[in-house]
């Protein structure tokens, strides 16, 4: 299951819009939902664009996972950074995936825990 975390990491990378409409369409649920403390996004589409947002707010910022994730069932937990390439996370968070049979994002629930001022 730590794939999923992977695929997860490089949606959120992704700044091209074309990798990241296929990396949606590959790995995410027409009908996937994401919910963290800052946005809420259902289907692809406004993922796609909650995404995009995030790198016009922190533009050359990178996500990384922090330490090791926790599967059972279809549900992972994790923590990740975004920050600038090789340095420490400006910003720290917690994110639950949970995926259908096919290892397909079918919602995401975000918690964060470490924001910038």
């Amino acid at each position: 299951m730590s794939d999923i975390v992977t695929t997860y990491l490089d949606t959120w990378n992704a700044t091209d819009e074309a990798t990241r409409a296929d990396l949606l369409q590959r790995h995410w649920s027409p009908d996937c939902l994401y919910v963290d403390p800052m946005a809420r996004a259902t289907g692809r589409e406004q993922v796609g664009a909650t995404v995009g947002a995030v790198h016009q707010q922190f533009p050359g910022f990178v996500f990384s996972q922090v330490g090791e994730a926790d599967t059972h069932a279809e549900q992972t937990r994790f923590r990740w950074g975004l920050g600038p390439a090789g340095e420490e996370p400006v910003v720290i968070g917690f994110d639950v995936l949970v995926t259908d049979g096919d290892d397909t994002i079918r919602e995401v629930r975000g918690f964060l825990d470490q924001v910038p001022a």
